[in-house]
């Protein structure tokens, strides 16, 4: 472990919000940049791949990775969760062994629904239970769901359907190819870290407590790959850059210095997607600014204290509260909350107006 004298936690609040908010660039550079883009179908007032990306790409609008995904080199599947990753991460996790194998039954049945999509090229999951009335089954969540989808979403995952498009939102399949991989324990052990180099790269500076915790979730996208990232887990201790804060270790990338000058805000006020890089682990967000914010869009509403879809409020280096948004009508109707006294500078009341300006041009059709 390379240990790194004098950082404070002034340097790791700067680092992670700075290094994160390149200059907006191209869709497709913007995806390769940050490695993964979670995706969350709640729009609210948009869908927070699109709530993230507009931060970093020129002229973004509010579903534009959806129109433009079949001329990208971009992938939807599963990392540490479900998003879109640049297609030359699929290496890195496929093929994929699911930790739960199908039984007999299951498995005729996805074989016939790959060869249903194989015949038609591409497939929409409406046509595949018109085809096969599957009928509904239990989810993963308790209810019901439609059983044609979860074979779609299962075959998906095992990396034997990619996302060809969606329509309307819904995802229309078709065959995935996957090269070979090589198998022997040196080549999965090389996957792991380049893995968990990927994930550091996109969420640094993490506590240890995250950095775990991350590794841990590996086990979604690379289930096969458990005993190698864990342990490459206690490899990338030693190599990656830290600095004990407080009592908290933290780990980030050797090649980068939280302390050095490139790392500066701007006066940009910004409201941020529940899973931004910035604001996306929540131990991280109360070590930097010291309040706890809960994504609560599945708590009861008697239970909120945030609301429904809370945006944190970044201002400088500060995230100062949240607001909530309506969009109706072609209006944005914004309420903002804030931690403590609220900014009540003349910067900040101009800042707020640009932000709402350009949330209103994203969420208007082109």
């Amino acid at each position: 472990m390379s240990s790194m004298a004098g950082i404070t936690l002034d340097d790791l609040r700067r680092y992670a919000v700075a290094r994160t908010l390149f200059p907006p660039t191209t869709l497709g550079r913007a995806i390769e940049r940050l490695g993964f883009v979670q995706a969350d179908p709640i729009r609210a007032p948009a869908r927070a791949q699109d709530l993230t990306l507009r931060h970093r790409v020129t002229d973004y609008r509010a579903g534009d990775l959806e129109r433009r995904y079949t001329r990208l080199a971009v992938e939807e599947d599963c990392l540490v969760n479900y998003g879109f990753l640049p297609r030359r991460h699929l290496a890195l996790m496929h093929p994929r062994e699911a930790a739960k194998a199908w039984d007999a039954a299951t498995t005729q049945r996805a074989q016939d629904v790959l060869d249903f999509v194989r015949a038609r090229g591409k497939a929409h999951p409406r046509e595949v239970e018109a085809h096969f009335a599957h009928g509904r089954v239990r989810n993963y969540w308790g209810g019901s769901s439609n059983a044609a989808t979860q074979l779609l979403d299962g075959l998906h995952y095992r990396g034997l359907l990619r996302v060809a498009r969606r329509d309307s939102g819904t995802r229309v399949y078709e065959l995935a190819a996957h090269a070979p991989a090589d198998d022997s324990p040196a080549a999965r052990a090389q996957r792991a870290a380049a893995l968990i180099d990927l994930v550091v790269r996109k969420y640094a500076p993490l506590p240890a407590a995250s950095l775990t915790y991350l590794v841990r979730l590996l086990r979604y996208g690379a289930p096969h790959l458990q005993p190698h990232t864990q342990a490459a887990l206690l490899l990338a201790r030693e190599h990656l850059a830290s600095a004990r804060i407080d009592g908290t270790t933290w780990y980030w990338p050797a090649d980068e210095n939280p302390a050095a000058r490139r790392w500066r805000s701007d006066d940009t006020l910004r409201l941020l997607a529940p899973f931004d890089p910035i604001v996306w682990d929540r131990r991280r967000f109360e070590l930097l600014w010291g309040w706890a914010y809960k994504f609560e869009a599945y708590t009861p509403a008697a239970q909120r204290r945030h609301g429904y879809y809370a945006l944190p409020l970044l201002w400088r280096e500060q995230v100062t509260g949240w607001a909530t948004l309506a969009w109706q009508d072609g209006q944005l109707r914004p309420a903002l909350r804030h931690v403590g006294t609220p900014p009540r500078s003349a910067a900040f009341r101009a800042a707020l107006d640009d932000e709402l300006q350009r949330l209103t041009q994203f969420l208007t059709p082109r």
